[in-house]
């Protein structure tokens, strides 16, 4: 029996349904997968980023408090969110008409 990606601390109904648009069907699945490959699945499914929603999945995966990051450890998250970040948009980039077609249809979320 695969346990909910809510299963896993910090994260909720609303990370769940992101993991799931991407695949992550399982805490099991995300754990496996990391936060680095998981996050970036996540954003290419459509998924805004943001810096504390990463880390309070960081924290999640090692079973702590979002909150419990701090200094330089929280320096390097930063670093690590923003190079996924970067790999993602040199992946869309020469994309937009194949986007907004797969938004147009339901595929993707629109814009």
């Amino acid at each position: 029996m695969s346990l909910p990606v809510s299963s896993i601390r910090n994260l909720g109904p609303a990370v769940e349904q992101a993991c799931q648009r991407a695949g992550i069907q399982s805490a099991e699945e995300l754990r496996e997968l990391g936060p680095d490959t998981a996050y970036a699945r996540m954003m290419a499914s459509g998924m805004k980023p943001h810096f504390i929603g990463y880390y309070a999945m960081v924290m999640g995966l090692q079973g702590r408090p979002w909150n419990d990051c701090r200094g330089a450890e929280k320096d390097a998250l930063r670093a690590r969110f923003d190079a996924i970040k970067s790999a993602q948009k040199a992946k869309q980039k020469g994309r937009p008409d194949l986007d907004a077609a797969l938004a147009e249809i339901g595929v993707i979320p629109k814009p």
